[in-house]
């Protein structure tokens, strides 16, 4: 056998399972958004002219920017303390992040309505302090969405950075202490620029999951603020419109696809940024 044909024939069988379970449920999608109720694009019109759909991907995408630059900042902060903290320091950071990976994303978004909620915890005790006479909303509507997916994403974001951390070339840095730059411009002129790859492939990281997110928004926005993947939902289990949900899907995973590409090009090993 060929020494380039053994690679594929291992890949066959994940090859073909991932067929069978994503591309042709996707192409069965993809006919639908075409077919229903009838044969054409009207579906996709409607999905980029209506009022109503637009305003959810508007939504969508300030939620999920809103939601990337603060799990990026907060994840860079916990991947320097585990890089090149102290050993205990270290230690504690891991479990911050390990952590959250033991509990459920559906426990994680009801913990947090039980804090939010106006008869939750945070404003129980405001209200009992006498801070507050009216109990402040803070879910259902963007604000509870945007804390419960930040809580969420922040772990995943926090490995490809501590990656690029970890490659910085302390060499480096101190050539630049040598040279007599302060620590506060050694670490935003040399050493933050050296992190920009993992930067980046955090902040897609993030902006792709929090693209397609459904259960934290679904329990926190209470249907006030209603995200893309909630949207289709509604459209197939609710409407129903079946078409306009498929050309929703369609729009959102080419979307995908196109950040997801520029991930993997970016973080190509040898490739240039």
């Amino acid at each position: 056998m060929p020494r380039r044909l053994r690679p594929l024939i291992l890949l066959a069988p994940l090859l073909g399972f991932l067929a069978l379970a994503y591309a042709l449920p996707f192409l069965g999608v993809v006919g639908w958004s075409v077919t229903r109720p009838e044969p054409g694009l009207q579906n996709y019109h409607a999905a980029l002219a209506d009022p109503l759909v637009l305003s959810v991907f508007w939504r969508t995408l300030r939620i999920c920017l809103l939601v990337t630059l603060i799990s990026v900042t907060m994840a860079y902060l916990l991947a320097l303390l585990w890089v090149r903290g102290t050993p205990l320091v270290r230690m504690l950071t891991e479990l911050c992040i390990l952590i959250p990976f033991w509990i459920s994303v559906l426990t994680r978004a009801f913990g947090w309505l039980a804090l939010l909620s106006n008869r939750g915890i945070i404003n129980e005790w405001l209200t009992a302090a006498g801070l507050l006479e009216d109990p402040l909303r803070l879910v259902r509507n963007e604000f509870g969405v945007t804390v419960g997916m930040i809580h969420f994403m922040v772990p995943f974001a926090v490995f490809p950075l501590a990656s690029a951390m970890r490659m910085v070339d302390e060499r480096v840095l101190l050539a630049a202490r040598g040279m007599g730059a302060s620590r506060a411009r050694v670490f935003w002129q040399v050493f933050v620029p050296m992190t920009s790859a993992g930067l980046m492939g955090a902040a897609l990281l993030v902006f792709v999951f929090a693209l397609g997110f459904f259960i934290t928004p679904a329990i926190l926005g209470g249907g006030r603020s209603v995200m893309v993947a909630e949207l289709i939902y509604l459209r197939i289990f609710q409407s129903p419109d079946w078409g306009l949900a498929a050309a929703i899907s369609v729009i959102l995973m080419l979307a995908v696809s196109a950040l997801l590409a520029l991930l993997l090009k970016q973080l190509r090993p040898g490739g240039e940024r």
